[in-house]
């Protein structure tokens, strides 16, 4: 596994957050960046409303949606006669990384700091570089992302 490329996704990533993106879109720019430059930078609007765990709700953390989404990118199919089992897998499978990782899947359980405070936006800024990290080296270890 190239450690450099997983020092870069964690650092991209964070480096996105601390510039003023949300979770989500930071992980999509990062890896957009370092492993999908093909895809148009201006589909990062596709991820904003996945922050603060779904638009503040405090649900699904939206660097894991995102990182869901990048991964259905690799392992996703694109029309309904292909077998979805695959992306599914995979999604679950990083799923359950995420939550042995984190000890939750939840934006309030995570960050449990009032939204947008200095101490919710330092630990999210914790949560997205690893989730960079985590999506790099499970990427990678699968053998989607050389």
């Amino acid at each position: 596994m190239s450690q450099e490329l997983i020092s870069a996704a964690r650092n991209k990533a964070g480096d996105y957050f601390r510039q003023g993106y949300n979770c989500s879109e930071s992980i999509f720019l990062a890896f957009r960046e370092l492993v999908a430059p093909e895809l148009d930078a201006g589909l990062v609007k596709m991820f904003t409303g996945f922050g603060g765990g779904l638009g503040h709700a405090g649900c699904m953390c939206g660097a894991l949606s995102a990182a869901e989404m990048i991964i259905s990118f690799f392992t996703g199919r694109t029309t309904n006669q292909e077998d979805r089992e695959v992306s599914y897998q995979a999604a679950r499978e990083y799923h359950d990384l995420f939550q042995e990782r984190f000890g939750g899947t939840c934006c309030r359980t995570l960050n449990t700091h009032s939204f947008d405070t200095p101490e919710h936006l330092k630990n999210c800024l914790k949560i997205t570089g690893s989730t960079g990290k985590l999506l790099m080296e499970y990427l990678m270890q699968k053998g989607l992302v050389a």
